[in-house]
């Protein structure tokens, strides 16, 4: 039956994880979002916009899901989207290498009774290793719907499936092929009539009566009828049967020279899915990762040096021109560009690292890691699950909070949030370049690489340690689709790095902008009005009162103090801080580097490497940032967790740092 003409139509984008969805959402909308090759990265359905023949089309990223069947948060978000009335087609994006697997999800999809795409993505993989598709005989399987190739990354077949898009959505939805064992064909039928007595103008009747026989809570909850009479007991067991059966014949019929398969994802994994040399393989390819990160970017740091030293000057020079007085010139050349220029330096080595990464993502490997941490992750009482937002902390802990939707129960949410800002995110890399370069001489990258080391530790230990406490099980193992290993797209590249860069520019215009400014006005005013020591001033007041707890740690500075409170703004804004309390307009310098090591040196006479690290341990284990506060307090919905997270981390912080510069000063 034909549809109403419309100008604009909703269409919801829906797939495996790993099947290249989000690559394809960017690439007909041009949205620029995180491109990961691990579940769990989309946790929100995200809309975009794009038009073909005069109408516009509204497209919806849901989060990869293996079936409508909803255990997690986010297979909860995908059913929801998919079951609206609003949404007028479904493009299932299917990784044609993995038909199997995939198809499941397809005859979910096709049993609600809409329009649906079949976008078959990854030809190029089919290609490679001697397989074939039959592209007439995939369509009539499945109903006479459209199946049209595609490459997301490559961007061939677009125009064609919005083409499809629209003459399916006008056409309507097809008769759906697959039929069930005569008994569960009558019950399906009784169930069918009831739902159309109870709910007239309902749309998917026919998927609502198979969730009823397969005794699903949720929609039994949301349809309330009396099936008794029909339903004696759960079909999903058989009906599940039938669908892999069914797919079994289909797979059979339509994709030949399976025996085909290339064999250098499977040699590739023998090393680094390894039992015992996957996590080392790991902890080598990061640390290759932190060397590249300093050396390259220090390197290329040198330019934004020189022209941040001629700015800082032309701006002093053009201050004393127009005869500005002397507090609001400190302000603007102390205070504002040596707190956000000093940030600015940091961007080489930013760059390098938000390259790696999603160098790392999008091959394919991340997703080993995840795989190659299962075992350990369960042995400390997490899901297998709970390593994937993990790795997300290594580029921002904001995103990394929120994909703990993917885990299936609330304890475990909050457990793995209590860990996961334990892992280095971007925001404390500019304070490990700045301390690692001033004390650590050559051994800066070594030291600085030490900190991801640890900070997965203290994750992992403290996971152990909470579930002891709680008396808690050993999870279930992860069960994860690696993804083909792949040539990493440029455009997926380039739309990941940009993001994170723009992100860490918009911080350095917004948060440390603003910070930079507060802490100016803290370390020069006083009691008495503006003062011209620091040591006068309210900062200093605040941070002398917490010396006395931090000085066990070798941290026994007020100057200390204020950087570590100033950094709950913002992580970077510790650095911020020394530039602005030592009053160097480039911190990242050789010679602003050396002017804050003699300023410390000479208010904390002993100061050296072993107190720097212990700083910098401090850094990585008291509390998140204020981003990271609000998100986790939103998602687990509770101030009492959100503070007691605080005080376990700043806790721990104090007792890792005091351990080590205690024991440090027996041998240094």
């Amino acid at each position: 039956m034909e549809q109403t003409a419309k100008k604009a139509i909703r269409v919801a984008c829906v797939g495996n994880p790993n099947c290249g969805k989000t690559t394809l959402f960017n690439a007909l909308t041009g949205a620029k979002l995180k491109v990961a090759n691990w579940p769990g990265v989309t946790v929100e359905k995200v809309e975009g916009q794009t038009s073909y023949e005069g109408i516009d089309i509204t497209l919806v990223d849901t989060p990869g899901i293996y079936s409508l069947t909803c255990y997690t948060i986010e297979e909860k978000v995908t059913r929801r989207c998919v079951m609206d009335d609003d949404i007028d087609v479904v493009i299932n994006i299917v990784d044609a290498s993995s038909l199997e697997r995939n198809l499941y999800l397809t005859l979910q999809l096709l049993e609600l009774g809409k329009p649906v795409v079949l976008a078959l993505n990854m030809m190029d993989i089919i290609r490679e290793r001697g397989m074939e598709i039959d592209l007439h005989r995939l369509p009539e399987m499945l109903g006479n719907i459209p199946v049209v190739p595609v490459s997301a990354t490559k961007r061939t077949g677009l125009s064609v499936l919005l083409h499809a898009v629209i003459h399916h959505y006008e056409e309507g939805a097809g008769e759906y092929i697959l039929r069930y064992p005569e008994e569960i064909e009558s019950k399906i039928s009784q169930l069918e009539a009831l739902m159309e007595k109870h709910y007239p103008t309902h749309s998917s009747v026919r998927w609502h009566a198979i969730k009823l026989l397969e005794d699903d809570e949720d929609v039994k909850e949301e349809h309330p009828i009396q099936v008794e009479h029909v339903v004696d007991r759960s079909y999903e067991k058989e009906i599940i049967q039938c669908k892999y059966a069914y797919i079994e014949k289909l797979v059979g019929e339509c994709l030949f020279h399976r025996e085909k398969k290339a064999a250098a994802t499977d040699k590739i994994d023998r090393l680094l899915t390894h039992p015992v040399l996957g996590i080392p393989v790991f902890l080598l390819i990061m640390a290759l990762v932190f060397f590249f990160t300093f050396t390259i970017g220090d390197a290329l740091k040198g330019v934004f040096e020189t022209g941040l030293d001629l700015f800082s000057g032309a701006v002093s020079r053009g201050l004393d021109f127009i005869h500005v007085s002397g507090w609001l010139k400190s302000l603007i050349v102390d205070g504002i560009i040596a707190g956000v220029g000093g940030i600015l330096t940091f961007i080489p080595n930013i760059f390098i690292l938000f390259l790696a990464l999603a160098l790392l993502e999008d091959s394919g490997y991340m997703a080993r890691v995840a795989y190659v941490m299962d075992s350990v992750m369960g042995k400390v009482g997490l899901s297998g699950k709970a390593f994937l937002p993990m790795i997300l902390g290594f580029g921002c802990t904001v995103p990394a909070i929120m994909a703990t939707r993917a885990l299936e129960t609330e304890h475990d949410r909050r457990k793995t949030m209590m860990v996961t800002p334990f892992m280095s995110c971007s925001a404390r890399l500019p304070i490990y370049v700045l301390f690692s370069g001033m004390f650590f001489g050559k051994y800066s990258s070594l030291a600085a690489f030490s900190m991801y080391v640890v900070g997965m530790a203290a994750a992992i230990l403290s996971a152990m340690v909470i579930n002891r406490m709680e008396k808690g099980r050993i999870n279930d193992s992860l069960l994860i689709e690696l993804p083909e290993y792949k040539r990493p797209n440029a455009r997926t590249i380039r739309i990941y790095v940009w993001n994170k860069l723009k992100d860490y520019l918009t911080k350095a215009g917004t948060t440390i902008f603003i910070a930079s400014i507060a802490i100016w006005f803290v370390l020069n005013f006083g009691p008495s009005g503006l003062v011209e020591d620091p040591a006068e001033s309210f900062g200093a007041m605040v941070g002398k009162l917490l010396v006395p707890l931090l000085k066990p740690a070798g941290l026994g500075m007020w100057q200390i103090v204020v950087a570590l409170i100033s950094g709950i703004s913002a992580k970077e804004v510790v650095v911020t801080s020394f530039a602005v309390l030592f009053g160097v307009s480039n911190a990242n310098s050789a010679a602003g580097m050396a002017a804050i090591v003699s300023n410390v040196q000479a208010a904390y006479p002993g100061f050296g490497a072993l107190n720097a690290y212990c700083l910098m341990l401090f850094c990585l284990l008291y509390v998140p940032c204020a981003a990271t506060l609000a998100t986790v307090r939103k998602e687990s919905g509770s101030w009492k967790f959100t503070l007691k997270m605080m005080a376990f981390e700043i806790l721990l912080a104090w007792c890792v740092a005091t351990l080590v510069f205690q024991v440090g000063s027996l041998f240094l």
